[in-house]
C-alpha cells in the first residue's frame, strides 16, 4: 500500500522548482556572497613559494632613501640660493675665527701687563670694535678697555684700577705674535676703597669714612700698652705730584677712658692732658689735690701761691678754697702729664693713671701716630716714556676716587 505522503519521482534529473511546497528553503546570507569573491588567506599560506623567489638573496633595508631626497631638494635650489648659503656658512666661519684671535690677543694682552706692572693677579682687557682682524692688518685698536684689581701702591691696596686707551698702536706680525702696544691717550679713575682701608691699616679696629669732598674720618680703638683708647682724627685728601695722593691729618686724639686725652705734636695744647671730668675729679678729690699741690713745680703752674699751698696741706678747709675756685679746674687740665711724669712718675699713679701708659704714650710720636692713620699712595711708575698723572681727588661713600690720563704710554718690547 502506498503512502499517502510519498509522491513518486519519474526522472531524478528534473529540476524541483525552489517553490515546490514539499521543498525546504534557508534564507538568503548576503554575507556569504561575500565572502566567496575575497581570497581565502589560508589557501594562499599554503601555496607553495615560487622557485625565483626562494633564490633571491635578503638585503637590508635602505635608510638614506630621505637623506638622498633632501640631497636632490638641495640640488634643485636655484644657483642665487645656493650663493646665499654657501656666503652664510663662509660668514659665519670668518666671524669664528675672528672672535678665536680676539680671546687670544686679550689673554695675551692681560699676561704681558701682570708681569710688566709685577700685578699679583691678571688685568681684565677688553677690546672693543667689529671685526677684530681688521684692526689686526691695520695695527692699531680703536679701543681697548682695562681693569686691574687690588694694585699695591705703598701700604694700601687699591680696589680697583680702570682706564680705557683709544689710539693704541700694536707691534707684531699678527694677534698670535704680538710684542707690545703704544697707548696714544688714556683716561681711567683709580679707587681706593673704605673697606680696603679698614681691613689694612685699622686692622678691624680703626674705621675710614668719607665727609665731604676732601676729608675722611677716622675713628675706632688703638692698643697702647695693653689698653685700647679711642682714637680719632681728621684726614684731608689732596693730589701729591703726578702719581701721588697724599693725606694731611689733624685733629688726632686718643681719650684714655674719661680721664685724659693724648694729642701728639710739641705744642702747648698737645701732650697728655687730664679731660675736664679728670680734672673735676682731681679737685674733688682731696688725695689726689693734695699729691698736686705737694709738689712745687706744679703748684708754681697752677699759680697758688707758696703760703696758700701751705695751708691746703694742712686743713681740707683750705683745700676746699683752693681747689673749690673756677681756674684751678682750667689750671689742672693745662697740665701736661708727660712732663709731669718726667720727673714725677709716682705722681701719675696717684692719678690713677698708669705708668707704662705714657711710656707708650711717649713713643707714640705725632709722625708714628700719622704713619699709622695715613692714606697716602703712590702709583706704580708705567713702563716707557709716556707720561701718565693722576688728576682730581673725590672722597665718595664708598672710598677715595682719583682720576687717570695718560698719553704715548708702551708695553711690552
Amino acid at each position: 500500500m502506498r503512502s499517502p505522503h510519498r509522491m513518486a519521482v519519474s526522472d531524478p534529473s528534473e529540476e524541483i522548482s525552489p517553490h515546490h511546497p514539499y521543498v525546504a528553503t534557508s534564507p538568503h546570507n548576503p554575507y556569504e556572497e561575500l565572502g566567496a569573491l575575497a581570497p581565502n588567506p589560508l589557501e594562499d599560506f599554503l601555496e607553495e613559494e615560487p622557485e625565483d623567489a626562494a633564490e633571491t638573496p635578503w638585503e637590508p633595508p635602505n635608510h638614506r632613501r630621505g637623506s638622498r631626497r633632501r640631497r636632490n631638494r638641495f640640488a634643485g635650489l636655484p644657483p642665487a640660493a645656493k650663493a646665499v648659503v654657501a656666503l652664510a656658512v663662509a660668514a659665519a666661519f670668518l666671524v669664528l675665527v675672528d672672535r678665536w684671535a680676539l680671546l687670544y690677543a686679550e689673554h695675551e694682552a692681560a699676561d704681558k701687563l701682570k708681569d710688566q706692572l709685577d700685578l699679583s693677579a691678571a688685568p681684565e682687557v677688553d677690546i672693543e670694535g667689529f671685526p677684530f682682524l681688521t684692526q689686526v692688518f691695520d695695527q692699531r685698536l680703536e679701543k681697548v678697555r682695562v681693569t686691574v684689581p687690588d694694585v699695591a701702591a705703598d701700604r694700601v691696596s687699591l680696589a680697583k684700577v680702570s682706564a680705557t686707551a683709544t689710539d693704541v698702536t700694536m707691534k707684531g706680525d699678527g694677534p698670535t705674535s704680538l710684542t707690545g702696544a703704544v697707548i696714544g691717550r688714556m683716561r681711567g679713575e683709580v679707587l681706593l676703597s673704605f673697606d680696603d682701608l679698614n681691613r689694612e691699616l685699622g686692622a678691624s679696629q680703626v674705621t675710614f669714612t668719607g665727609h665731604g669732598r676732601d676729608k675722611v674720618y677716622a675713628r675706632g680703638t688703638l692698643p697702647v700698652a695693653g689698653h685700647d683708647l679711642k682714637v680719632r682724627a681728621d684726614a684731608r685728601i689732596e693730589r701729591d705730584g703726578d702719581r701721588g695722593v697724599a693725606t694731611d691729618i689733624d685733629r688726632m686724639r686718643l681719650d684714655i677712658g674719661d680721664m685724659a686725652t693724648y694729642r701728639p705734636g710739641a705744642r702747648d695744647s698737645e701732650g697728655l692732658h687730664l679731660s675736664r671730668t679728670g680734672a673735676r675729679r682731681v679737685a674733688d678729690e682731696s688725695s689726689q689735690a693734695k699729691a698736686l699741690l705737694a709738689v712745687p713745680e706744679i703748684a708754681r703752674r697752677l699759680g697758688v701761691p707758696d703760703a696758700a699751698v701751705r695751708d691746703a696741706l694742712r686743713s681740707d678747709a683750705k683745700l676746699n678754697d683752693v681747689t673749690g675756685s673756677p681756674e684751678f679746674v682750667d689750671d689742672v687740665m693745662r697740665l701736661n702729664l708727660i712732663e709731669v711724669a718726667a720727673g714725677h712718675p709716682a705722681l701719675l699713679k696717684r692719678l690713677g693713671l698708669d705708668p707704662a701708659l705714657l711710656k707708650g704714650l711717649d713713643a707714640l710720636t705725632r709722625p708714628v701716630l700719622v704713619d699709622r692713620l695715613s692714606l697716602a699712595f703712590q702709583l706704580p711708575k708705567l713702563p716707557g716714556e709716556g707720561a701718565m698723572r693722576l688728576q682730581g681727588v673725590k672722597v665718595e661713600e664708598d672710598g677715595i676716587r682719583v682720576g687717570v690720563e695718560g698719553y704715548g704710554i708702551g708695553f711690552g718690547g
